[in-house]
């Protein structure tokens, strides 16, 4: 029979980073589920994906088990790091800050087209263009 679920925990970690310190610990911790075994299975599953945002859903059972699944990361955080960029622009729409090409945004796309509420990829491109937009990078060919 499965387990039943208690609660779901949305978290945002950076990959391979994970830690007893908030917002982990405390998250984890007023559920009774184990931290540190969280935080070094976390840790183990998202090596080489150091330094990006990793939204992970925890489903938490009756009997204090767990068990997590690791969504793609932000679609800004992904334009970010290919536009070079540390934070996006204040004022979208007004300053441009930097570009993207064409090519990186299907690469961006590839990647996030499993957690997407589309599966037309040109559906996905256009998403990922309005988001680059709302960011302040233009996209160029």
């Amino acid at each position: 029979m499965a387990k039943k679920v208690t609660a779901q925990i949305k978290l945002y970690v950076s990959g391979a980073q994970a830690n007893p310190a908030p917002p982990v610990g405390p998250a984890l911790g007023q559920h009774g589920v184990n931290i540190m075994q969280f935080c070094k299975q976390f840790n183990d599953q998202t090596k080489g994906k150091e330094g990006l945002v990793l939204p992970v859903i925890i489903s938490v059972h009756d009997d204090r088990t767990f068990s997590f699944i690791i969504k793609s990361p932000p679609t800004s955080v992904l334009l970010k790091r290919a536009a070079n960029l540390a934070k996006a622009s204040g004022i979208a729409g007004k300053e441009v800050i930097g570009k993207v090409t064409k090519k990186q945004i299907e690469e961006i796309v590839k990647q996030k087209v499993k957690d997407l509420n589309t599966q037309n990829v040109q559906a996905a491109i256009k998403s990922v263009m309005g988001t680059a937009r709302s960011m302040g990078l233009s996209v160029e060919d």
